[in-house]
């Protein structure tokens, strides 16, 4: 909401200028989806390795 409210300010203080950020977002979105893919494929082996450094921890009963 509040970026719908900026772009709105941005469109009344420069059109243009809106209406290029209205154009590229798109494509600064597709630049950006593979980090964000990077992103959530390196957070799920940081996941997978604290899992398994705490597993006989778990195993034990020290979660409990």
């Amino acid at each position: 909401m509040l970026g719908l409210l900026l772009w709105c300010v941005l469109f009344v203080v420069c059109w243009p200028l809106a209406l290029l950020a209205l154009l590229l977002w798109p494509l600064v979105w597709l630049i950006t989806l593979p980090f964000r893919l990077l992103g959530i494929a390196v957070e799920g082996v940081f996941e997978l390795l604290r899992a398994v450094v705490l597993l006989p921890a778990r195993l034990l009963g020290g979660g409990r």
